[in-house]
This record gives structure tokens, C-alpha cells and sequence, in this order.
């Protein structure tokens, strides 16, 4: 991000956010127009938009997301005993999903803010705690070996052949996930004595050098714990480019500062504008499993018509499907969100199992896409979006099945995406099937942290040429 110095650090914060919560036009910088650009037609596509089937795991995850500027020292989200932590002990599998921003100090350059988890048993044994999946990243990097994504601008689709792609910390660990792989910042287990509480991690986003001073961190853990602990995550000031003491953090903790929240909520069930807020808490889920099939049937049938899911539905983003997806909190602070609206972090793991009922040949693409939420309902799709629309999602999908050169079934593809508001998705690949013929598909996503909710899960009839008719017996 090459933006002058000029800019004040909540302008160029307002990039980094999600439109949700911010207008698009703050978050363009354009509210002082040359010229009004011409709207894009709008399309309509009648379609069933069908309810996402399955629904979230149990698994509890510590959501670390309020505030996202952060803008003084103190606890971010605590489950431990003593005011403000939510006296929650956690055991077995759990996640940690963290995601933060700071525009440095005032008046100095060189400000580094420090990102420390720390987790303490719950009894007098040690408990061994082991990272099975998760990854870290900043914004950008300001020295050699540090894990970073800056927000470059990407095409609408681009297919990842071995090198990762993408575009800010979200979509960087949501891609470290998939691939199974993790940033060298975050060690493989712990041992955590009792009695104190001891840091798991303790993250740099540094500011040194960066013009405007500005830089986020994404944090994602999946934990298993032989024992209960306390989990929570502290921001802090080092001394100079040094970390702080873990005697300061745990000082920290232990005077029950909070760092200063933001957005306060609208009441559940208000009617009127909604602000959502964001979270602090320990939320119910951490992965959608779903089977998508016709009703009553084991099969999905290829048909002429498009049919489509909602991916990330929340409270008044349902596409009047009235399917409500967020995650609920189990604990979580007054003042921050009553839900984890939007599913952040969230592994999404759809199986689409393909059977061609017709007595010709029929293809279909399949699409994410990132349809108007005013104008869509659970019959039609509206699309209004264009080249200037705010980006609305920015990350990886992984997809099993797709159609080969030859036709025929490939193995694990990944890609990145980048859909603007009211986008018809780019077709991630099609497949074919002959008469009576099957085929499984899979796809896997994780709802990445620089997202706005809702997109859809589309499959898209393809008008069947002569010569793809003919090209598998």
C-alpha cells in the first residue's frame, strides 16, 4: 500500500476493513468524486437458491476479533477466572481465530505492537499442548523471515500451481490451512506448566518503515489439550524492537486491563439498521460438513436450471433463504458481538455427489459468487456489481472432480479468488457426465478474515455443444 503519509492512519485502516462495517465509500477514499461512474446493469437470474444442508461441528473456538484497530494495551479476549475473563476452561480440540490491526503509536515511527497468547492449567499438572493445523501472517513484512500477504491487486480467478497465492494475512493463512501447511513463526506443541500463565506465541505487527504506519496480523490455531486451560490473548508494547516480558504480559493479565473495544452492537432482535460489531468470545463451531443433494435423494441431478447455496449467511444476509449459518457464542464480552457473524476462520467441507439423470450428455460449472443481498431472495440472484465495487471476497477454494482435458476426473485443484459485490463468480471448472453417469465432488474453503458475507455456492447449467456430446463415449 503506497499511500501518502498525508492520510490519516483511520483512512487508510478503512482499506484494510470490511465494507460491513464501514461505508465502500470511505473505503475508497472517493467521497469527493471528478465524475459519477455509470452503474452496471443489473442482472437477474431466476434460479432456487436451496438451504446450506449440515450444519457446524462443536468444537469451540476463542474468537479474537474486538477490536480489530488496536489502539491501546490491555487483554483482548480472556477465558480465564478473574473479571474480565469469560471463566471458561477449555480441553481436548478447540481453535484460536485472531485477527488484528494497528496503525502504531502516536507520534512514533517505530512503534511495534506485540500479539501474546497465553494459556495456564486449570489444575496443578502440566498439560502438553500440540498446533494440529493453523498458520499466521501480517499484513507486511518489515523484516527478512517474517510471514506476510500484502493486499495485492489479483484477477477475479487465478489457478494455484505450487506457489501460494495471495492477497492480505486472511487469505494467506486461510490457504496455509488448505494446503496443510503452517508458518514458521508457530511452534509444533508446548508444555505448560501450572501455576502461571505461560505464552504460546508472542507476535510482532510492526509499523517501522511502512508508509502509511499500518499493518494487521491473521492468526489461526487448531489446538489439542491433554488438560484444561485458561486461554487468552494479550496486545502489549515491547522495549524498543524487543517483545515484552512474559512478567509483563502476565502482569497485564492478571490487572484485568482491557485493550479499548469498538463497535458496540445492535441489540439482538432490534428492527432498523443493524451494526454487527465484532467478536470477543468462544464461539460453537469451527467446520460446516454438508452433503449437497436433491431432496430425498442421495444424488444431486445435473438440470438445466442453476441452483445455488449460501456460503456464510448471517442475520439480515439470508438471501431470504432463512437459513441463519453464524456460529453462536458460547461466552463472550459485554459490548462486542452476541454472535460470530460472517464465520471467520470458519472450514467450510461441501461434497456435491454428481449424477447426470438425462439420456444425453450434460455439463455444469460450478462457481462462487458474491450476489446483491438486496434483490436476491430464495428465487432469483441479483448481480449488480462491477469493476469498482468493493471487494467482497478474498481467498482460496480447493476443489475435487473437476473435468480434465480429456474429461475426466481431476484430483485436488486450488485457486484464489477475488469477487466484488453483486460479481458473478468465474467458473472454477466444469464437469461433464454422460447419461447415468456419477461423479463425487468435493470443495473446501475457509471463510477468510478479509471477507463480507454472503456468497453462494453455484452450479450453473453449460449449453452442450455437438462436439463435448460426442467426446467420451
Amino acid at each position: 500500500m503506497n499511500c501518502s503519509r498525508s492520510w490519516h492512519p483511520l483512512t487508510a485502516f478503512a482499506l484494510l476493513v470490511t465494507p460491513w462495517i464501514f461505508s465502500p465509500s470511505m473505503a475508497r477514499g472517493d467521497h469527493l468524486p471528478m465524475e459519477v461512474a455509470k452503474a452496471p446493469q443489473a442482472v437477474i437470474r431466476s434460479q432456487q437458491v436451496r438451504v446450506l444442508p449440515g450444519q457446524l461441528d462443536e468444537v469451540l473456538v476463542v474468537n479474537d476479533n474486538n477490536p480489530e484497530l488496536i489502539t491501546g494495551e490491555g487483554i483482548l479476549v480472556s477465558t480465564f477466572r478473574q473479571p474480565p475473563g469469560l471463566n471458561l476452561a477449555l480441553s481436548g480440540r478447540f481453535d484460536l481465530f485472531s485477527h488484528h490491526v494497528f496503525a502504531g503509536k502516536e507520534d512514533e515511527s517505530k512503534s511495534t505492537l506485540w500479539l501474546a497468547v497465553l494459556a495456564q492449567p486449570t489444575g496443578d499438572a502440566a498439560v502438553t499442548m500440540k498446533l494440529l493445523g493453523g498458520s499466521t501472517s501480517l499484513s507486511q513484512a518489515t523484516r527478512k523471515g517474517q510471514t506476510a500477504a500484502p493486499f495485492l491487486p489479483l484477477p477475479a480467478l487465478m489457478s494455484e500451481s505450487g506457489t501460494p497465492i495471495a492477497a492480505g494475512p486472511g487469505s494467506r493463512v486461510a490457504g496455509d490451512i488448505l494446503r496443510d501447511e503452517s508458518a514458521p513463526e508457530l511452534p509444533d506443541s508446548w508444555r505448560i506448566a501450572p501455576g502461571s500463565a505461560s505464552a504460546l506465541v508472542v507476535l510482532p505487527i510492526p509499523v517501522e518503515g511502512l508508509d502509511p504506519l499500518l499493518n494487521g496480523r491473521n492468526l489461526q490455531m487448531r489446538l489439542h489439550s491433554s488438560g484444561p486451560v485458561h486461554l487468552a490473548t494479550v496486545a502489549a508494547y515491547g522495549e524498543g524492537d524487543r517483545a515484552p516480558s512474559l512478567s509483563r504480559l502476565q502482569s497485564l493479565l492478571a490487572s484485568g486491563q482491557q485493550s479499548p473495544k469498538e463497535h458496540t452492537p445492535t441489540p439482538r432482535g432490534s428492527q432498523g439498521k443493524i451494526i454487527y460489531s465484532r467478536v470477543s468470545g468462544v464461539q460453537i463451531g469451527s467446520t460446516w460438513t454438508a452433503t449437497l443433494t436433491d431432496p430425498g435423494s442421495r444424488d444431486l441431478a445435473l438440470t438445466d436450471q442453476a441452483v445455488s447455496w449460501p456460503i456464510s449467511s448471517l442475520e439480515r444476509g439470508d438471501l431470504q433463504t432463512g437459513q441463519v449459518q453464524t456460529a453462536e457464542l458460547k461466552v463472550f464480552e459485554k459490548g462486542t458481538a452476541w454472535a460470530a457473524h460472517g464465520n471467520y476462520g470458519v472450514e467450510y467441507d461441501l461434497s456435491l455427489p454428481l449424477r447426470n439423470p438425462g439420456l444425453t450428455h450434460r455439463t455444469v460449472a460450478l462457481a462462487l459468487e458474491s450476489p446483491d443481498k438486496n434483490g436476491s431472495n430464495a428465487n432469483r440472484l441479483r448481480f449488480s456489481g462491477g469493476d469498482s465495487s468493493p471487494v467482497m471476497f478474498r481467498g482460496p477454494i480447493e476443489v475435487r472432480g473437476l473435468d480434465d482435458e480429456q474429461g475426466q476426473a481431476q484430483g485436488r485443484r486450488r485457486f484464489h479468488l477475488v469477487l466484488r459485490r453483486g460479481q458473478q463468480g468465474p467458473q472454477l471448472g466444469r464437469v461433464t457426465l454422460a447419461p447415468g453417469e456419477r461423479r463425487q465432488v468435493r470443495i473446501r474453503l475457509i471463510y477468510p478474515a478479509d471477507a463480507t458475507p454472503p456468497q453462494v455456492l453455484s452450479i450453473l447449467p453449460v449449453k452442450q455443444s455437438t462436439t463435448a456430446s460426442n467426446r467420451r463415449p
